[in-house]
């Protein structure tokens, strides 16, 4: 039995979880998430602190961790939780890397932790990315024996990269390695070329605890959030043990505990095909639609054609018993998923809208697209804002963040050049940025004034490509949220500024519809901040009376898309749409080519997208539905 402190358990049987073999908890959030792990890290200092020893805690890096170290911070300032007896061991550092770059792990452990803390400097060890390469090896078994002497580490945080590495130990990393320089895999570099404006100043190499330092650990925790981890996730939960999936050594370890988000584990049997490891909710009438889409792709039919050969051979006989037939059933999901079809995104007027996913009335609606940032809106529903405002809506967007920060130096030095061309009395002013530009190291936080140039250079495509859509400036509104303002991929926290600055907006227009970025696998988190926000505002505004008239629709597109079980509006696209579509995001010229945060696809945008949009259409198709060229999806939110 596995010695975890983390008290919650799986929900379900055993059957359930038959296909797991690390115990893993499911979390609402990774906020929530994040504070249960940041209260057992908590109580272990006190326990140790109690009985006169120390705690030694190993640290993870990078966005999984942040919360937790957030939570720390604030359990230290309003509750007076001491670090003064803990020492603590970083997994890793980039090797060749200054600690005061804002890329190094030193860099990162002090302004997101330590800086904030009462933990004495002399208890803090992080690997030296500095050391020279000579004496790289003395230095990784003097990191070894002093974990060593003082018994071990007590508690050890893990992130998972894409490739499946912990720490920086890379597909083929042995069970017994230790601290050593590794030579990084390209993904793991690609997946951190945004923070370092481009892979070619990622450095290739890194110092990390190996696998049997880790495995060592007294207690381990693993957190992963987002779906972009969903894969891996399953695979380190339910696959083999194998040195080109690292986390799945943790399948050795007794006292482990993957600390999940909804999306992070998605892909995990019970969760993605409760129908195959038992007790099914049939109830639920999402469910009945995510098995029977599974089930068109195993059979390679359309929902017509299932037979009740097919739900018996594939484990469905128990919905067949409560449902009667397959041949009722095939007709009840058929015309589940038709009915989510509409070429009314705004609803048809005085039309019947029992079966629409949209209402007729009013006929001319008042509707606000939130894009995280200044592109979003026509890369992910550009098809959908076009048909709207054709359709004689009042369509309002709404641009959350300035985006400065996927401006590429290269694109900002052409605009001011072109200004400095154009106004040649204002050349002291422009000239400071041009000498910031041509002077810059690689890690420098742009000056406030290079923000303002690269958000303006963001502003003025957003508006050409509005503009070819056909909505009047008037109706083009730049919240320019403070959180996203530091000049780094990391943001700051968001405030009660960030829920005025939107439920401000959305009292002005009393929408009927508003439309959100529900993505959830955006590589630097924007978009998720942004849905919280927008999550709050409407949480402060429900009760006004306007609010009983609108609908949210969220839409994703940028780096995935809705499963159909999920889906409850799809706008269907012309061949016509779609290049009018693929015209307004190539508006966004600075972001067409070499995009700084594209995640794990390397295509340009309007690519993805079209992609995304003709696959979607390609889905419909094989249930037997209608053939378009491309679709837009929507899933509808309800507060």
């Amino acid at each position: 039995m596995k010695k975890n402190s983390i008290e919650f358990k799986f929900p379900g049987s055993f059957e359930e979880q038959r296909f797991e073999k690390l115990h893993n908890v499911v979390f609402e959030s990774s906020f929530s998430g994040s504070n249960e792990v940041a209260n057992e890290i908590a109580s272990l200092i006190k326990q140790k602190e109690k009985s006169g020893e120390n705690c030694v805690l190993g640290l993870a890096t990078g966005s999984s961790p942040l919360s937790v170290y957030k939570a720390l911070i604030n359990l230290h300032q309003e509750e007076e939780l001491s670090f003064k007896n803990v020492i603590t061991f970083n997994l890793d550092e980039y090797y060749g890397l200054e600690k005061i770059d804002l890329n190094s792990y030193h860099y990162f452990m002090y302004e997101n932790l330590f800086d904030h803390i009462d933990i004495p400097a002399e208890n803090i060890n992080i690997p030296n990315g500095e050391i020279e390469l000579q004496k790289v090896r003395s230095f990784c078994n003097a990191y070894e024996k002093k974990i060593k002497d003082l018994g071990g580490i007590d508690l050890q945080l893990l992130g998972i990269g894409r490739t499946g590495h912990v720490g920086f130990n890379e597909p083929g990393s042995h069970i017994n390695s230790q601290t050593r320089l590794i030579t990084l895999d390209h993904l793991t570099r690609f997946d951190a070329g945004p923070a370092f404006k481009g892979i070619q100043n990622v450095p290739d190499k890194a110092i990390t605890m190996g696998i049997k330092t880790i495995l060592e650990a007294k207690r381990i925790i693993l957190m992963a959030w987002g779906t972009n981890k969903g894969q891996v996730i399953q695979k380190a939960i339910e696959g083999e043990v194998t040195s080109y999936l690292p986390t799945s050594y943790l399948q050795d370890h007794e006292n482990t505990t993957l600390v999940l988000d909804q999306e992070a584990a998605s892909d995990l049997t019970r969760i993605k095909s409760p129908w195959i490891s038992g007790n099914c909710k049939w109830q639920d009438e999402s469910i009945k639609c995510k098995a029977i889409n599974w089930l068109c792709e195993k059979t390679n039919k359309s929902i017509l054609r299932l037979t009740d050969g097919d739900y018996n051979k594939y484990g469905m006989s128990e919905l067949l018993n409560i449902e009667g037939n397959s041949y009722e059933l095939n007709i009840k999901m058929f015309n589940r998923i038709q009915n989510t079809i509409t070429g009314w995104p705004g609803g048809k007027p005085e039309s019947d809208d029992s079966k629409r996913p949209e209402r007729s009335v009013p006929g001319k609606k008042r509707c606000i697209i939130f894009s995280p940032h200044p592109d979003d809106d026509v890369i992910s529903m550009g098809g959908t804002f076009d048909r709207l405002v054709a359709q004689g809506h009042e369509v309002h967007v709404a641009y959350q963040t300035s985006g400065n920060i996927a401006v590429s130096d290269d694109d900002a030095l052409k605009y001011i050049e072109v200004i400095m061309d154009m106004k040649p009395e204002e050349k002291v002013s422009y000239s400071d940025l041009l000498s910031e530009l041509r002077n810059k190291s690689k890690a420098a936080i742009d000056s406030l004034g290079l923000r303002k140039l690269k958000g303006a250079i963001r502003k003025r495509e957003s508006i050409a490509a509005t503009r070819y859509i056909g909505i009047p400036d008037s109706q083009v509104h730049f919240l320019n949220l403070p959180f996203y303002e530091t000049g780094k991929v990391q943001k700051s926290n968001p405030t009660q500024a960030d829920i005025d600055f939107t439920s401000q907006l959305i009292t002005d227009i009393k929408p009927h519809q508003i439309y959100a970025a529900g993505d959830l696998a955006d590589p630097h988190g924007t978009h998720r901040i942004c849905l919280n926000i927008i999550f709050d505002s409407l949480s402060q505004l429900k009760n006004q009376s306007f609010m009983d008239d609108c609908w949210v629709w969220l839409y994703r597109g940028a780096w995935q898309e809705f499963d159909v079980h999920e889906i409850e509006m799809a706008v269907p696209m012309s061949p016509d749409q779609v290049l009018r579509k693929r015209k307004a995001i190539f508006y966004h010229q600075s972001q067409k080519d070499g995009v700084m945060f594209q995640g794990s696809d390397d295509r340009e945008f309007w690519m993805r997208a079209e992609d995304r949009n003709r696959l979607s259409a390609k889905k419909y198709k094989h249930l037997g539905l209608a053939d378009y060229q491309a679709m837009e999806l929507f899933k509808r939110y309800y507060f």
